[in-house]
């Protein structure tokens, strides 16, 4: 408890323009933590998706009751559902026009799914900035604020004629602090951007190996 107290005596005795930087760091560490949370949320629900998906889809005989299917659900597909979707929905709009070359259905096809893979990879990736830049600029905002503070306790020993450690030790504590909260918010920032990075780099290439096996078998049909 009694750090607890001490810790709190440093940050509201800090000078204003450091607890503005640790307001900052703090108030950056909370959203960031809030992005956390929720972009694993969202990468766990995208991977459970895509692997029920891709079960329901080699599992499927025909695939025109399969998009009959998704098309019917209430909420919008997203994931590899979609690029199926796109795709599909595409060939056969396609496919019923007369005097069409199988290779522009096919490319019709393909385009549709790479714009439905590029919006699926802008919705992984958002906020992952974000978590990037908490990671790389709160160390040097939380040295900016130790800076300032020290510098402050410095500057006050010229008012007295003999200076002592235990005149600055409370002003350089106070200033120390803010290093602290930068390296707490840049942390987590830094390993979630990395994770999160990783998994969405597995998440793409699984999309884009599903577009190419559905491409063949479009293109099985296309010249059958």
């Amino acid at each position: 408890m009694t750090t607890d107290h001490s810790i709190i005596d440093l940050v509201l005795n800090a000078s204003l323009l450091v607890q503005l930087v640790m307001l900052i760091l703090v108030a950056a560490s909370i959203v960031s933590w809030t992005m956390i949370i929720n972009k694993r949320v969202i990468l766990k629900r995208a991977k459970n998706d895509s692997e029920h998906f891709e079960d329901e889809f080699w599992s499927a005989e025909d695939l025109s009751p399969l998009y009959t299917k998704i098309s019917a659900r209430h909420h919008q597909p997203s994931g590899m559902e979609k690029i199926f979707e796109a795709g599909f929905k595409e060939f056969a709009r396609l496919n019923k026009q007369e005097n069409i070359d199988a290779d522009a259905v096919l490319d019709g096809s393909q385009r549709s799914m790479r714009i439905a893979m590029n919006r699926e990879m802008d919705h992984l990736e958002t906020n992952l900035s974000f978590l990037a830049t908490v990671g790389s600029t709160s160390p040097y905002v939380g040295l900016f604020g130790t800076v300032w503070g020290i510098m402050n306790s410095f500057q006050a020993l010229g008012t007295v004629q003999q200076a002592t450690i235990a005149m600055v030790a409370p002003g350089i504590s106070e200033a120390l602090v803010a290093t602290a909260m930068g390296l707490f918010a840049a942390i987590p920032a830094v390993i979630a951007y990395n994770r999160y990075s990783y998994d969405v780099e597995r998440l793409i290439n699984r999309y884009d190996n599903f577009m190419e096996e559905f491409s063949s078998i479009l293109h099985r049909h296309a010249h059958s």
